[in-house]
């Protein structure tokens, strides 16, 4: 058996982690949410309705939910390393396909389901591997890891535009593509799935005891199943992802149907991003010291004031200061959930525990999109699609402050 010992700062792997997923993050996730860059072209190429358009979107996040609970399975049970990599196999693969699309069928097939399937091994694995490194500052490094979201959102979007605008939204996929595909396997071969796998501690763990403990006791899925706190979560968790489905997907094409040109409404998605870093940073280290719950509560509040103020927005500034508010309140609240569910079940089913959160996510994003293309092809509006964000968000506060600890008797 391989002594731990415990490690010299300096030296301690877990940053690596940190950097390497904070990548995979970046690349995946700011290229799956620039859909909206390429949602007009796309409508313009082949007479969709916004809705058939987005129903891709919301595909993608329908196939990410299920997958996701066996992605977090064989994340606890393999590591991130194999997980991952499977990930830029196939979210590449599925990007170079979309230059060949000619049908919404394909569109539907190829970002809907490959696509779907390969986004569905980044965010489970990215949010279940940072709390076996981190006993301290857990909160900060899933803030820090998910920056990559963020990241992303603030550089491949406007790279997206211009390779959009010079070459066609065709080629842009297929350089996208090839970027994921190379980046994110790459990346993955240097991931560890725990810290004893390189003879270390984790961070905050004084000693091997308190080390093995830590990741591998706790509920497993079957008892975590049985609480409230875990559908208090998911249910966090679909209103957290339904909102932010309906701004990203859409907030571009609102813009520039007010008459922004695109180039200036394309930054609206880099404010939210550049915000988001903000708000990931601020809230990951402040929910260390106020608890996940206060964070959960403050954050949904402030994303349901940024909607209110959306729904009065009539000119450019108005939405660039709704960027920036939204991104914040969406980049506080997304490292929020991982460490709650490590708080409240442990961390020896981190993995699938979480998947079933993120499955709700999903369900919420899937149906965001959808349902907010639907009622502007009827309403010739988004006011309606806001209104229920702003419902879903005070929704959110609400179901936050009733998230308590375990009482361990109601599990099983």
């Amino acid at each position: 058996m391989q002594t731990i010992e415990k490690q010299d700062p300096r030296f301690f792997y877990g940053y690596v982690i940190v950097v390497l997923v904070f990548v995979v993050m970046l690349l995946s996730w700011g290229i799956f949410l620039s859909f909206g860059v390429f949602f007009e072209p796309m409508l313009e190429e082949f007479g969709w309705t916004r809705a058939m358009t987005s129903g891709a979107y919301s595909i993608a996040f329908l196939v990410m939910g299920p997958f996701g609970l066996g992605v977090g399975r064989l994340t606890d049970r393999y590591g991130p390393r194999v997980v991952i990599s499977g990930c830029g196999l196939l979210l590449g693969t599925g990007l170079l396909l979309m230059t060949r699309i000619s049908a919404l069928w394909q569109l539907y097939l190829v970002y809907g389901v490959i696509i779907g399937i390969g986004m569905s091994a980044t965010w489970v694995p990215a949010n279940s591997i940072v709390p076996r490194w981190f006993v301290k500052r857990r909160g900060l490094m899933t803030g820090i890891v998910l920056n990559g979201n963020g990241m992303g959102t603030l550089i491949i979007p406007p790279i997206a535009g211009w390779l959009i605008a010079t070459y066609g939204w065709r080629l842009a996929y297929g350089v996208t593509g090839m970027a994921a595909f190379v980046l994110i396997i790459l990346a993955a071969q240097f991931l560890k799935a725990e810290p004893a796998k390189v003879g270390q501690l984790p961070y905050g763990a004084d000693n091997e005891a308190e080390s093995v403990v830590m990741n591998n006791g706790g509920y497993s899925l079957k008892e975590a199943i049985h609480t409230m706190q875990l559908w208090l979560l998911s249910g966090v968790s679909f209103c957290l992802w339904l909102v932010i489905g309906v701004i990203m997907v859409h907030i571009v094409i609102h813009a520039t149907g007010m008459g922004m040109p695109a180039s200036s409404a394309t930054r609206i998605l880099v404010l939210i991003g550049g915000a988001s870093i903000v708000g990931r940073a601020a809230m990951g280290g402040f929910s260390d010291m106020i608890g996940n719950r206060k964070a959960l509560m403050l954050s949904f509040a402030i994303m349901a004031a940024s909607i209110v103020w959306l729904m009065i927005s009539g000119n450019s500034w108005m939405l660039y200061l709704f960027g920036i508010v939204f991104g914040f309140s969406y980049g506080s609240l997304s490292p929020l959930v991982s460490p709650a569910v490590a708080e409240l079940f442990g961390l020896s089913s981190h993995g699938a525990i979480f998947a079933v959160t993120f499955l709700w996510g999903t369900i919420g994003e899937a149906i965001g999109p959808f349902v907010a293309g639907w009622i502007f092809d009827l309403t010739s509006s988004y006011q309606g699609a806001f209104l229920i964000c702003l419902a879903i968000s005070v929704m959110g506060v609400i179901l936050s402050s009733i998230l308590g600890p375990i009482r361990r008797c109601s599990a099983g």
